[in-house]
């Protein structure tokens, strides 16, 4: 019969899965709640453009296919600012040549569906909903949202990659004695706006950035695809005297953009009339534990659900593939020992990744366009030129590094305070923030 695998989701994380374990000889079944949306036409909607680093090309090349995705990723080497009055300030992401890749959701998906099928020689099944697992025996019970006909997939192993709200999780691990779990919805919700190419198909503001326009409550980014259009999100508070529910009419839109986005407002004057073509969404952080139980994992978002503000949602669940990877090599395919050490090395990573992502929507909302803010920035960036063994800036970890979700945010912490004391120390830092004093004083502290 050959070594069998069950993966429920065919999203990225799942479709990723998929080639890594035909890698290991796998016959690899997957089955997916939604129809093949390599048939529908595939816009923006409730997505969120994805901005892969180093982690996930990491979790890609492993198995040989980074260069393939590469072809449809857009750098993005610094965020760009933008104020009220529409100027414009730019800010690197790290080092000469370090960025971020802008990537469509919907696109990368349909392309790792098909690198699962021509790949991993997985056989995807569709409009397959999942109703029931039996965790223990790797069995996984489906109903099929078109016909009705109910089925039962049985493998050696069994891999939950649906997403936030998993339906394993949801209709099995979450039945089991002391299964732990908790869902945050935070105050704030999104809602996209395709900002369109130029009539030339240039793109109307600079391609290889990420843009934000930072508003204190309010906080809307851009994206660039590759048909010179731009995915923008604003992310806002739900309820409140500002706030999406405050949006009701064309008029109330219009005035909103008009006074908070001039620029954005000046390129898409007709904003108003697009502002219903996309859902209004919600966003969660959802925690759990344990991930395993008999032949089943709980991978990416079904294990550790976080907000979009580090760009690391996906990268993290790629991750948990490489981890997931390493770990059948060490422990030869023993699954009961490969879960066991998945599990307990992941899950730190999993809330570090929640803990970094809910800081970094205070930066980009709140300290990104503040000038003792970005002095402190200068400041880490410069130390860490002249001291690159003593200090990599917290964004550096996160986004050009592998170094453990858990172990950067513990780091970050503390070089935030370390700075927090230097900036307190001088008043005149503006004046000398690159001089031997302050090098000292941070030598001082670590």
């Amino acid at each position: 019969m050959g070594k069998t695998a069950t993966i429920v989701g065919a999203g990225l994380v799942g479709s990723l899965w998929a080639v890594y374990l035909s890698k290991a000889g796998y016959k690899v079944t997957i089955v997916e709640r939604r129809p093949d949306i390599r048939k529908a036409e595939i816009t923006a909607g409730k997505s969120i453009n994805l901005a892969t680093s180093d982690r996930g090309w990491k979790a890609l090349d492993t198995v040989g296919i980074g260069d393939e995705i590469r072809k449809m990723a857009i750098p993005m080497t610094g965020r760009m600012m933008h104020d009220l009055q529409g100027n414009l300030s730019y800010q690197p992401y790290g080092k000469e040549g370090q960025a971020i890749y802008s990537v469509s959701r919907g696109g990368l998906n349909a392309k790792m569906m098909d690198i699962a099928e021509e790949v991993g020689k997985a056989t995807i099944f569709y409009n397959e909903k999942c109703v029931d697992a039996d965790l223990v025996n790797g069995i996984v019970y489906t109903e099929n949202t078109e016909t009705g006909v109910k089925k039962e997939y049985k493998a050696d192993v069994v891999f939950a990659a649906d997403g936030a709200f998993s339906a394993v999780r949801y209709n099995a691990m979450q039945k089991l004695e002391r299964f732990d779990y908790s869902q945050r919805f935070i105050d704030d919700g999104y809602r996209e706006i395709l900002l369109p190419a130029n009539p030339d198909g240039t793109y109307p503001i600079e391609k290889n950035a990420l843009h934000i326009w930072p508003r204190g409550r309010f906080m809307l980014i851009a994206l660039p695809n590759e048909d010179g259009s731009f995915t923008c999100t604003l992310f806002m508070p739900m309820k409140g005297e500002k706030s999406f529910e405050s949006l009701k009419t064309s008029e109330d839109v219009s005035n909103f953009f008009k006074t908070t986005f001039p620029d954005f407002y000046n390129m898409m004057p007709d904003i108003a009339d697009k502002w219903g073509n996309h859902p209004l969404s919600s966003l969660a952080i959802i925690r759990c534990y344990p991930w395993t139980h008999g032949k089943t994992a709980l991978m990416g978002d079904a294990a550790h659900a976080t907000v979009p503000f580090y760009g690391q949602g996906m990268n993290c669940g790629f991750e948990d593939c490489t981890v997931m990877w390493q770990l059948m090599q060490k422990h030869k395919e023993d699954w009961p020992t490969v879960f066991e050490e998945y599990q307990i090395l992941r899950k730190p990573d999993g809330d570090g990744v929640q803990d970094l992502s809910l800081h970094n929507y205070l930066v980009m909302r709140d300290h990104v366009s503040d000038p003792k803010f970005l002095l402190q920035k200068k400041i880490e960036a410069h130390f860490s030129e002249k001291h690159p063994d003593k200090w990599m800036p917290l964004y550096s970890q996160v986004t050009f590094s592998n170094i453990r979700y858990s172990e950067a945010w513990r780091v970050g912490q503390k070089q935030d305070e370390i700075m927090q004391n230097v900036m307190a120390k001088f008043p005149d830092i503006e004046q000398k923030w690159n001089s031997e004093e302050v090098e000292k004083e941070i030598l001082k502290h670590i």
